[in-house]
């Protein structure tokens, strides 16, 4: 999706320079400008309500001082405020910094998505890091499009297609005719992001980004340079580039990685609990044969116990006990909620599981159920010939992350893509199989991320795993070698999504004193250890090696990996099963 530039004040008037002179400087965006009358709202602050997390986390949430709530209104469309369009911003705020000479200002917070509920991670990271609570006052929101704020939703007439290819496009169709829909987008948000801070009456803004959050940052730091304080960009996504693209295309690859060179490792060295094994390759292959994700069960598996794991993994004993429980067998019979209830009920009885590690199953079962439920639906609709049905869906994070840039609208490439995802990841291709070819193929756009200017680009921090399963260390090391200035904190033998505060002096203690004093390690690279596993009590050495410089060498298609995908087109073609070495069936039979 587009957001057309209408207002030359949105992006910076420019006079052609003389003949032979040096080119001006983009003129940085004054939102308070912009905004008009709007800069002078009355913001009425009132109590918070965060429906979007569990009633004991809110309570907490509730306790951090200074913790208010509003809705403040915006321009729709910043490059053409003067259209009188408006939308809601909800904001939180706290008021935690020490008051006098010690205090920085504000710093704003995104947990990621895009689409992420922000309202809550003002108070989350005053109580995550009090440290900085004392010198800042976090300010939590909603991006525009979600949550609290004004929601974009989208409506479609469901095509008599089984073609997932034609279903997506007409999802597209029908959400571009919302006319709110174009406005969804990050640099919209930056825009609102810098009104929050005028409105606050702040002279600049810190920032911490999670995930999406990162590229967000970026946007922020590149538009509105002068206004960037302190940023910490943690868990990036590939930032270097004018499109989300690249950072979904490494996705289905790092899980793989991460599933094979860490997870299942695990289980193998801890077979005493999960008793499957000490080879992770023969647990693979046994995973594999009990249908690994190619059957629908699998992919309930993967989808809501191993890749929820994989963004904290303090959570590795569950999914290893997920894993167990289908490797080790019998198979589960009888219909899919059946199925489920067995594994669930194998994996709780796994000893030494702790009170979180069965809360996070059973809440994964219970959304597995939901999916369950959600397909029969589907498809006992499938088999109702009655008329158009119109479905209404929450857009924003395809809004977001389709409009941000032009991804690749050829769908033979697509084609082509799941083809290789087939060959090189084998464990989430089946899932990614369903949906055909992203949204974001059928979704025209114009926009691009700007390019960062070296000469007024703030220096920043990011914070990266090697084996992150959503951002992939491939894509922050990009960010750091593309961004101006960027300093880069790698964690070796860490997988967990999302890491600040880390809890260890190596990771947390330069992050730290950049947001107290500005001062950035003197390394681009600062290579740090990540803990041990649940129930380990030692770093186990995992992927690729943190090299001298701070770097982690690492490949996407390591060679456990590679052996791994090879056990799978063995099963495949049919040649790793008994019955078919029994039958003497060629390949494929």
């Amino acid at each position: 999706m587009a957001v057309v530039a209408g207002a030359f004040l949105a992006s910076g008037l420019v006079l052609a320079p003389a003949a032979g002179a040096a080119p001006a400087a983009k003129a940085e965006p004054d939102t308070a400008a912009l905004a008009g009358a709007l800069t002078k709202q009355a913001v009425a602050w009132g109590e918070c309500s965060f429906p979007s997390v569990a009633p004991a986390t809110e309570a907490e949430l509730k306790k951090v001082k200074g913790l208010a709530c509003a809705t403040v209104q915006v321009p729709r469309d910043w490059h053409n405020p003067q259209d009188g369009n408006t939308i809601g911003v909800r904001v939180s705020k706290t008021g935690t910094a020490y008051p006098g000479t010690g205090r920085q200002g504000i710093a704003l917070v995104n947990p990621g998505g895009p689409g992420g509920e922000g309202l809550p991670w003002g108070a989350a990271m005053a109580m995550r890091s009090p440290v900085l609570a004392s010198q800042y006052d976090f300010v939590g929101f909603d991006p525009r499009g979600v949550g609290q704020s004004t929601p974009l939703t989208c409506s479609y007439t469901v095509p008599d297609s089984t073609d997932q290819n034609v279903i997506s496009r007409a999802k597209v169709e029908g959400c571009l005719k919302n006319p709110l829909t174009k406005f969804i987008t990050t640099e919209q948000t930056a825009y609102d992001m810098d009104f929050i801070r005028v409105l606050l009456g702040e002279k600049k803004t810190s920032y911490i980004g999670y995930s999406y959050g990162t590229w967000l940052g970026t946007w922020y730091a590149t538009t509105f340079p002068s206004k960037a304080h302190r940023f910490l960009l943690d868990s990036s996504t590939d930032a270097s580039r004018p499109t989300l693209e690249k950072t979904w295309d490494l996705q289905p690859r790092s899980r793989d990685r991460q599933f094979q060179e860490a997870l299942l490792p695990y289980v193998a060295r801890n077979d005493a609990k999960y008793k499957a094994g000490t080879d992770p390759l023969e647990i693979r292959r046994n995973w594999e044969k009990a249908g690994g994700t190619r059957e629908f069960a699998g992919m309930l598996y993967a989808a809501w116990f191993i890749i929820p794991a994989m963004y904290d993994t303090t959570q590795y004993p569950s999914a290893a006990s997920m894993v167990a429980a289908l490797a080790k067998g019998p198979a589960p019979t009888g219909t899919d909620a059946e199925k489920l209830e067995q594994v669930v009920a194998k994996a709780l009885a796994t000893p030494g599981l702790t009170d979180a590690n069965k809360a996070f199953l059973n809440k994964a079962k219970g959304n597995a159920l939901e999916a369950i439920a959600k397909k029969d639906s589907v498809e006992r609709k499938a088999s109702y010939q009655g008329g158009a049905e119109v479905e209404t869906w929450d857009a924003a994070f395809e809004a977001i992350r389709c409009q941000d840039g032009q991804w690749n609208q050829n769908l033979h490439y697509w084609t082509y893509w799941q083809a290789d995802l087939t060959v090189n990841a084998p464990f989430i291709a089946p899932i990614m199989a369903l949906s055909g070819a992203p949204l974001c193929a059928f979704w025209p756009t114009t926009n691009a991320k700007p390019a960062p200017d070296a000469k007024t680009f703030p220096k920043l921090l990011i914070a990266q795993t090697e084996l992150d399963a959503a951002t992939p260390y491939e894509g922050a090391l990009a960010t750091a070698n593309g961004l101006p200035g960027a300093k880069m904190i790698s964690v070796d033998n860490e997988g967990s999504h999302g890491i600040f505060p880390y809890n260890t002096d190596c990771v947390d203690d330069p992050i730290v004193a950049y947001f107290q004093t500005g001062h950035t390690p003197k390394k681009k690279f600062t290579g740090c250890q990540g803990l041990p596993l649940p129930g380990e009590d030692k770093t186990v050495e995992v992927g690729g090696n943190l090299g001298h410089d701070g770097k982690i060498k690492i490949k996407m298609i390591t060679p456990q990996v590679r052996k791994a995908n090879e056990i799978v087109r063995e099963l495949l073609e049919g040649t790793a099963t008994p019955e078919a070495d029994e039958k003497g069936l060629p390949a494929n039979a």
